[in-house]
């Protein structure tokens, strides 16, 4: 039974779980957008979220929580300089999934992440 299971399993192991959604979330910082399926996509959302909550707190704190999860620390400096003047007026909702075609292989869904 899954009741009440909130974290998306994606069909992996912890570990590998853990580290595809930080390599999706640096990407989709490192790019503004990722192509990837459906179920990825809904998973990398909370994870890419709460990475720009955390940028825009702006403590040093938050900055070693985001280094601690981002792969790269460049781009987390580059996320902190960015983030306060281009989401100041949102309190959520910085990432838009658009559904496109199915994947050929699998028929699976496919979506396109990005960053408003």
């Amino acid at each position: 039974m899954r009741h009440r299971c909130r974290v998306p399993l994606l069909g992996r192991p912890a570990d590998q779980r853990k580290a595809l959604l930080r390599s999706l979330t640096t990407e989709l910082i490192r790019h503004g957008q990722i192509k990837t399926t459906k179920a990825r996509a809904k998973a990398v959302r909370s994870q890419a979220e709460r990475m720009i909550t955390l940028a825009k707190d702006g403590s040093l704190a938050a900055r070693r929580r985001a280094i601690a999860y981002i792969y790269d620390k460049k781009l987390v400096s580059a996320l902190f300089d960015r983030a306060k003047e281009r989401y100041s007026d949102r309190n959520g909702g910085y990432t838009k999934i658009v559904r496109t075609m199915r994947r050929r292989g699998d028929n699976t869904e496919m979506a396109i992440i990005e960053l408003v």
